[in-house]
């Protein structure tokens, strides 16, 4: 129910952007000078569990559902509602709904550690080498996430891969959340790229669907094997990992 109510929100913000190109002739040939990711895509967003167990056994996965749920409702109410505050603060308020839906409480320590999580999140193990080949080839390699920029580089600076991305690009630079074309429009603003040089990665079927809309070449890493949101518009390849991004950005496929 809740994975439902939150999509709601998010085809009703991306529904009215979408200015697909269904229909067109695709070129053959591809130009692709740069890459942006979302997060998740080079981050588990499922390594936050462990934490949630160490404090609430046996619940650690039920609870870091909910609360990654609620972060992106809070994301979509925030946006139609024109009260933005940062990802962290969403990710704060979100960690307290949760604790008060599941009935469970914290000292104000043990919640400041658990919220610290998503500063210190595990790399796919894919990441590092397929970043690195993307560089190898020339491929400029920005973020455009949602997460704030605390929490951006201090992921980063943990994994050790802060020097391998162009530039670190969030949302919050001009105070939007993501499926808003207004975030995707930030990759463009960074990079002084047109939309058709710049392939965006996505973890989530919805931000595939969102960045698509806006006009990128999309490719959804299905890192979790979810079925495709039944939108009538899909992204240009999708595979369970990075190999497949790679293969449709340097042209191997």
């Amino acid at each position: 129910m809740i994975r439902k109510i939150s999509l709601l929100f998010v085809f009703a913000i991306a529904g009215m952007l979408c200015t697909t190109t269904k229909g067109r002739a695709q070129s053959t040939r591809r130009h692709y000078n740069a890459v942006a990711f979302d997060y998740f895509v080079l981050f588990n967003a499922n390594s936050v569990i462990p934490h949630a167990e160490k404090y609430f056994p046996g619940k650690g996965a039920e609870f870091t559902k909910l609360w990654r749920s609620k972060q992106f409702e809070y994301c979509y109410l925030r946006s139609i509602t024109n009260r933005y505050a940062d990802f962290f603060k969403v990710t704060e308020d979100a960690l307290d709904y949760t604790l008060r839906t599941m009935k469970l409480e914290m000292t104000a320590g043990d919640k400041k550690e658990l919220l610290n999580a998503y500063l210190s999140l595990d790399l796919w193990p894919d990441t590092k080498t397929s970043m690195q080949k993307l560089k190898d080839a020339g491929i400029k390699i920005i973020t455009i996430a949602n997460f704030s920029p605390q929490m951006l580089r201090a992921n980063a600076d943990k994994a050790g891969i802060t020097g391998m991305f162009n530039e670190l690009v969030s949302t919050d630079a001009n105070r939007s959340y993501k499926p808003s074309a207004a975030a995707y429009q930030l990759g463009m603003k960074k990079l002084g790229l047109k939309k058709d040089e710049i392939v965006f990665a996505a973890f989530g079927s919805w931000d595939a669907y969102g960045a698509k809309c806006f006009g990128y070449p999309t490719y959804w890493v299905n890192r979790f094997n979810l079925p495709m949101e039944e939108l009538g518009v899909k992204p240009d390849g999708t595979s369970a990992d990075m190999e497949g991004l790679l293969k449709f950005v340097l042209g191997t496929e």
